[in-house]
Protein backbone atom coordinates (compact mmCIF):
# COMPACT_ATOMS: atom_id res chain seq x y z
CA UNK A 1 0.00 0.00 0.00
CA UNK A 2 1.63 2.68 -1.27
CA UNK A 3 2.32 6.00 1.40
CA UNK A 4 0.82 9.34 -0.15
CA UNK A 5 1.53 13.04 1.15
CA UNK A 6 -1.89 14.86 1.19
CA UNK A 7 -2.63 18.61 1.88
CA UNK A 8 -6.07 18.85 2.84
CA UNK A 9 -6.90 22.57 2.25
CA UNK A 10 -10.88 22.05 2.81
CA UNK A 11 -13.24 22.00 6.08
CA UNK A 12 -13.41 18.59 4.94
CA UNK A 13 -12.26 15.42 6.16
CA UNK A 14 -9.58 13.14 4.44
CA UNK A 15 -10.89 11.35 0.81
CA UNK A 16 -11.26 8.14 2.26
CA UNK A 17 -12.89 4.58 1.35
CA UNK A 18 -16.72 3.90 2.22
CA UNK A 19 -16.07 0.33 3.33
CA UNK A 20 -13.27 -1.89 3.27
CA UNK A 21 -13.19 -3.45 -0.17
CA UNK A 22 -13.58 0.16 -1.79
CA UNK A 23 -11.27 0.62 -4.73
CA UNK A 24 -12.12 4.90 -5.05
CA UNK A 25 -12.02 6.80 -2.09
CA UNK A 26 -14.75 10.17 -2.28
CA UNK A 27 -13.87 13.85 -2.98
CA UNK A 28 -15.71 16.48 -1.28
CA UNK A 29 -17.09 19.48 -3.17
CA UNK A 30 -14.89 22.53 -1.76
CA UNK A 31 -16.55 25.54 -3.80
CA UNK A 32 -16.96 28.58 -1.92
CA UNK A 33 -20.97 28.97 -2.86
CA UNK A 34 -23.55 26.57 -4.49
CA UNK A 35 -22.32 25.79 -8.23
CA UNK A 36 -25.83 25.76 -10.36
CA UNK A 37 -25.13 23.14 -13.49
CA UNK A 38 -27.69 23.83 -15.57
CA UNK A 39 -28.37 21.45 -18.59
CA UNK A 40 -25.03 20.42 -20.39
CA UNK A 41 -23.00 22.50 -18.39
CA UNK A 42 -19.65 22.15 -17.22
CA UNK A 43 -17.52 23.25 -14.15
CA UNK A 44 -14.44 22.62 -12.88
CA UNK A 45 -15.12 21.92 -8.93
CA UNK A 46 -12.42 22.76 -6.31
CA UNK A 47 -11.71 19.63 -3.31
CA UNK A 48 -9.08 21.34 -1.32
CA UNK A 49 -6.77 18.21 -1.83
CA UNK A 50 -3.15 18.76 -2.90
CA UNK A 51 -1.46 14.89 -3.28
CA UNK A 52 2.29 14.07 -4.02
CA UNK A 53 2.09 10.75 -5.88
CA UNK A 54 4.99 8.53 -5.56
CA UNK A 55 6.67 7.83 -9.38
CA UNK A 56 4.91 4.81 -11.34
CA UNK A 57 1.85 5.95 -9.23
CA UNK A 58 -1.37 8.07 -10.62
CA UNK A 59 -4.92 8.91 -9.00
CA UNK A 60 -7.84 8.01 -11.50
CA UNK A 61 -10.59 10.58 -11.04
CA UNK A 62 -13.93 8.69 -12.02
CA UNK A 63 -17.76 9.86 -11.79
CA UNK A 64 -19.95 8.66 -8.46
CA UNK A 65 -22.28 5.92 -9.45
CA UNK A 66 -25.13 6.94 -7.34
CA UNK A 67 -24.66 10.86 -8.58
CA UNK A 68 -24.41 9.16 -12.44
CA UNK A 69 -27.67 7.15 -11.90
CA UNK A 70 -30.12 9.43 -9.85
CA UNK A 71 -29.02 12.79 -11.23
CA UNK A 72 -27.16 12.72 -14.51
CA UNK A 73 -23.83 13.38 -13.29
CA UNK A 74 -20.90 12.83 -14.60
CA UNK A 75 -17.40 13.75 -15.71
CA UNK A 76 -16.14 15.18 -19.11
CA UNK A 77 -13.28 13.51 -18.88
CA UNK A 78 -13.59 10.50 -17.28
CA UNK A 79 -10.92 9.16 -15.91
CA UNK A 80 -9.47 12.32 -15.02
CA UNK A 81 -5.55 11.57 -14.40
CA UNK A 82 -3.38 12.89 -11.68
CA UNK A 83 0.25 12.40 -12.91
CA UNK A 84 2.74 12.23 -9.82
CA UNK A 85 4.42 15.14 -10.65
CA UNK A 86 1.14 17.48 -10.91
CA UNK A 87 1.14 19.32 -7.24
CA UNK A 88 -1.55 21.74 -7.71
CA UNK A 89 -5.24 21.14 -6.23
CA UNK A 90 -7.24 18.11 -7.72
CA UNK A 91 -10.11 19.95 -9.37
CA UNK A 92 -13.22 18.34 -10.87
CA UNK A 93 -14.92 18.69 -14.18
CA UNK A 94 -18.44 17.78 -13.19
CA UNK A 95 -21.00 17.62 -16.27
CA UNK A 96 -24.89 17.74 -15.97
CA UNK A 97 -26.12 15.26 -18.46
CA UNK A 98 -29.77 15.62 -17.75
CA UNK A 99 -32.34 17.95 -18.42
CA UNK A 100 -33.05 19.30 -14.73
CA UNK A 101 -30.49 21.46 -13.05
CA UNK A 102 -28.00 20.76 -9.99
CA UNK A 103 -26.81 22.32 -7.56
CA UNK A 104 -23.23 21.62 -6.35
CA UNK A 105 -23.15 22.19 -2.55
CA UNK A 106 -19.88 22.47 -0.62
CA UNK A 107 -18.95 19.11 1.41
CA UNK A 108 -20.99 17.09 -1.05
CA UNK A 109 -19.29 13.72 -2.55
CA UNK A 110 -18.47 14.85 -6.27
CA UNK A 111 -16.13 12.20 -7.35
CA UNK A 112 -14.11 8.94 -6.64
CA UNK A 113 -10.18 8.60 -6.30
CA UNK A 114 -8.77 5.62 -7.51
CA UNK A 115 -4.97 5.60 -6.95
CA UNK A 116 -3.24 2.98 -9.67
CA UNK A 117 0.14 2.14 -10.95
CA UNK A 118 1.05 2.49 -14.37
CA UNK A 119 3.93 1.84 -16.78
CA UNK A 120 5.59 4.07 -19.44
CA UNK A 121 5.40 2.86 -22.76
CA UNK A 122 9.04 2.49 -24.98
CA UNK A 123 8.09 2.76 -28.91
CA UNK A 124 9.56 0.32 -31.24
CA UNK A 125 9.05 1.27 -34.86
CA UNK A 126 8.48 -1.57 -37.09
CA UNK A 127 6.92 -2.22 -41.15
CA UNK A 128 3.97 -4.41 -39.60
CA UNK A 129 2.24 -5.91 -36.67
CA UNK A 130 1.39 -9.04 -36.07
CA UNK A 131 -1.58 -10.89 -37.12
CA UNK A 132 -5.16 -11.71 -34.78
CA UNK A 133 -8.46 -13.15 -35.70
CA UNK A 134 -9.68 -9.61 -35.44
CA UNK A 135 -7.15 -7.72 -37.27
CA UNK A 136 -8.14 -4.21 -37.81
CA UNK A 137 -11.66 -4.34 -37.06
CA UNK A 138 -13.24 -1.95 -34.28
CA UNK A 139 -16.22 -0.42 -33.17
CA UNK A 140 -18.79 -2.78 -32.80
CA UNK A 141 -16.87 -5.74 -35.00
CA UNK A 142 -17.08 -8.13 -32.59
CA UNK A 143 -20.77 -8.56 -32.38
CA UNK A 144 -23.58 -7.17 -29.97
CA UNK A 145 -23.60 -10.61 -28.31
Amino acid sequence: MPQIKIINTSAHELPSYQTPLSAGMDLRANNEAPVVLNSLDRAIIPTGIFIELPAGYEAQIRPRSGLAAKKGISLVNSPGTIDADYRGEIGVILVNLSKEPFTVERGERIAQMVIATHDQAQWVEVSELGQTERGAGGFGSTGVK
